[in-house]
C-alpha cells in the first residue's frame, strides 16, 4: 500500500469507503501495532486501505524532531508529544490537521475539514509557530492491502464509526480509545473480544 499524494485520488470512494471513519482495535486485539488503538483512515478503496493510529505515543517529542531536521523553534509546540502512526515507513512523518487556505508541498484533503500533510516543509512551519492551531504528527502509518481491512473488520477486529475532530485533536491521547467507543455507545471495558462488530 502507497502512501497518499496529490494525484492519488482521496476523492469520494464507491459506497462503503471507510475513509474519514476511525477504526477501533477490539479488546482481544494481540498485535502490539494496534493494541488498544484508534487508527484514522486516510484513504480506502478496492486497492486497500491507510491510515494512522491516533493514540499510542512514541518517546519523541516534536521538539527532538525539529533538532533532527535542524529547525530552529520559536513555539511552544515543540512540547507536542509524536505518535506511532503505524508500522509502515516509520521513518516517514506525517501531519493530519485542520484543512485550511494555507497549503504546504503535499498537503491531501481526506474529507471535508481535514488534510494530511506529508512534506517536511508544515514541520518548518509549526517550528516558526506558523503552522496549523491544531495538529497530530505521527511517524509511519497503517496499511492494508485490496480486502485485508474488510476481512479483519468481519472477523471482529475492530469497530468503526465516524471520525471525531474533537476526539482528533482535543481529547488526551490516553482517552482516545475509550472516547471513540462512546460514540457507539459501547463501554470497551464490558465487551469480551469474541463480540460482535457495528
Amino acid at each position: 500500500m502507497t502512501t497518499p499524494t496529490a494525484d492519488s485520488g482521496l476523492k469520494d470512494f464507491e459506497l462503503g469507503s471507510l475513509r474519514n471513519q476511525f477504526l477501533i482495535a477490539m479488546p482481544g486485539m494481540n498485535d502490539t501495532s494496534f493494541a488498544q488503538s484508534v487508527t484514522y483512515i486516510c484513504e480506502h478503496s478496492a486497492d486497500g486501505a491507510m491510515g494512522l493510529v491516533i493514540n499510542h505515543p512514541t518517546p519523541l517529542t516534536l521538539g527532538d524532531i525539529f533538532q533532527q531536521l535542524e529547525l530552529k523553534q520559536s513555539d511552544p509546540s515543540a512540547l507536542t508529544q509524536v505518535l506511532a502512526g503505524g508500522p509502515v515507513s516509520t521513518e516517514r512523518g506525517f501531519v493530519l490537521h485542520p484543512s485550511s487556505a494555507q497549503q504546504w508541498q503535499s498537503t491531501v484533503e481526506v474529507a471535508a475539514g481535514i488534510s494530511l500533510t506529508a512534506s517536511s516543509d508544515i514541520l518548518s512551519s509549526l517550528a516558526d509557530g506558523q503552522g496549523p492551531d491544531d495538529y497530530l504528527v505521527t511517524l509511519g502509518y497503517a496499511g492494508w492491502s485490496g480486502g485485508q481491512l474488510e476481512q479483519e473488520i468481519a472477523a471482529n477486529a475492530w469497530l468503526t464509526v465516524p471520525a471525531d475532530q474533537q476526539i482528533i485533536f482535543h481529547t488526551p491521547t490516553e482517552q482516545r480509545w475509550a472516547a471513540a467507543a462512546r460514540d457507539l455507545g459501547i463501554d470497551l471495558n464490558l465487551i469480551s473480544s469474541t463480540a460482535g462488530h457495528a
